[in-house]
């Protein structure tokens, strides 16, 4: 094999691109340069919104036959915190006793580079395969996904592209290379309350109304009612309080507002609508016994959804198990991925490195289990078209 795509120089060279969100630097260019060279179709997507700002992807494709096998992923990466605690340069692609380090490296940049290896050499030995392969990258999966893959689905809907399957590389393993593959996801669904009292004196409640109180009322209320004992294939929904804010520094002042944010992680019992319209109503009823008044933001980042695990589900489950000697769990644990807008045209998994580093100082991951992620890759586009 050339060494040009070798996984590991190419994660390395994706490492070096600063591609912190929504900053490029070269990241979807230099995928989309490798795939020129194997022969790939490329289309850069440049998606931008009034209150976002502009985002670069990349669906590239080879053949023009179905069925077509997609791969998705994201070069974008977090921030890197403080350099002090990283024991390397963070952006420099550098090995060290066996493992590579840099920011990105396992969320998502070496799930890239093993796939980009894993397609080459497919395609080395299977020059007349029967069917497409393509790549859908964005730069916006760990911001806030507006012009990213949510736009490119949009377009590959209007161009009517078919994918027939999606494989995400997302670092699903916890802490070994098999543990564990998504089928799914979770709903995400965030809640901002601001209820409306009345100013007044503390030595004086009876002529004010104080917001505080039916805001911890509605809060504890709604933490001490479980939405749900979980589903077949999901683990319960839960309710998880991020801020209380109170805009006050007197402490002889009763405030006139009160405000407060929560998220709810949801499985297929509810959607969006029927827990915003049970929201509505215990905030409905605690703000009228307390005679205030409220507003309510509701923001919904993805439903939950299932790939039921089918033929070739359990066929990719059989390939990590051949090559990682582990039985990965078919979960749908996790927060939120792409996959929540691609499951919309297409059946979806997640399956990639492994994730106990990624966000964290010191990001990295195994060049053993790189070498046999790729592998994983490689095996999975064999059977997927034999």
């Amino acid at each position: 094999m050339s060494k040009t795509f070798d996984e590991i120089k190419i994660t390395q060279e994706l490492i070096k691109k600063k591609s912190i969100t929504p900053k490029d630097d070269g990241a979807i260019k230099l995928v989309a340069s490798y795939l020129s060279k194997i022969g790939f179709k490329c289309k850069v997507l440049k998606f931008k919104s009034k209150d976002s700002p502009e985002i670069l992807n990349l669906y590239a494709r080879i053949g023009n036959k179905s069925p077509n096998f997609c791969f998705a992923g994201h070069t974008d990466v977090v921030p890197v915190g403080s350099t002090k605690g990283w024991s390397v340069n963070p952006f420099a692609g550098q090995i060290k006793n066996g493992y590579l380090y840099g920011r990105g490296v396992s969320d998502m940049k070496g799930g890239i580079g093993c796939f980009i290896a894993a397609t080459h050499d497919f395609l080395k030995q299977n020059k007349k395969f029967n069917g497409s392969i393509s790549f859908l990258i964005t730069g916006d999966e760990e911001g806030v996904a507006i012009n990213g893959t949510k736009k490119v689905v949009e377009f590959l809907k209007k161009k009517k592209e078919k994918i027939d399957f999606c494989l995400i590389g997302e670092p699903t393993n916890p802490n070994k290379l098999g543990d564990m593959m998504k089928i799914g996801r979770r709903g995400s669904f965030t809640t901002h309350i601001t209820l409306i009292g009345k100013q007044g004196h503390i030595a004086y409640p009876h002529k004010a109304i104080n917001p505080i109180t039916p805001l911890i009322k509605i809060l504890g209320y709604l933490k001490s009612k479980p939405l749900d004992r979980g589903t077949k294939n999901f683990q319960p929904s839960n309710l998880e309080v991020s801020s209380i804010n109170v805009d006050n520094t007197a402490d002889n002042v009763i405030p006139e507002k009160a405000i407060a944010s929560f998220n709810i992680r949801y499985n297929d019992r509810h959607n969006f609508n029927s827990l915003k319209t049970k929201i509505t109503s215990v905030v409905k009823n605690f703000s009228k016994r307390f005679d205030c008044k409220f507003e309510l933001k509701f923001i919904g980042t993805g439903t939950s959804f299932l790939t039921k695990p089918n033929k070739k589900v359990l066929s990719i489950q059989k390939i990590i198990k051949k090559v990682t000697n582990q039985k990965s769990i078919l979960s749908t644990s996790g927060g939120t991925s792409d996959a929540r807008f691609i499951k919309d045209i297409a059946p979806s998994v997640e399956f990639g490195l492994v994730g106990n580093t990624m966000h964290q100082v010191n990001e990295r991951t195994s060049l053993l289990e790189l070498k046999k992620l790729k592998l994983i890759y490689k095996k999975i586009l064999e059977d997927f078209f034999n």
